[in-house]
């Protein structure tokens, strides 16, 4: 039964068709707030690399003293370089 009041709901459509397509790339301020998790993270990998060598000299140096002691001498003291 076609009464003719029947519309096709394609045509029927009256929002705007605006949408962004899936390549296409944020605006400035968009992409520099991309940009502040990328710059945290790299700054928190060069802090824990800097922890890390200033661990492995720690540990060296009380290692050698360690070695030094277990060895039976008495003076053990570093010497440092002027």
């Amino acid at each position: 039964m076609n009464t003719g009041k029947e519309q096709d709901p394609v045509l029927n459509d009256t929002k705007p068709q605006h949408a962004k397509p899936a390549n296409a790339r944020p605006s400035g301020s968009e992409s520099e707030g991309n940009r502040t998790p990328a710059i945290a993270g790299l700054v928190i990998a060069v802090v824990l690399l800097a922890v890390g060598l200033w661990l492995a000299r720690a540990l060296t140096a009380a290692s050698k003293m360690q070695d030094c002691v277990m060895s039976g001498r008495t003076n053990c003291n570093v010497i440092e370089l002027q």
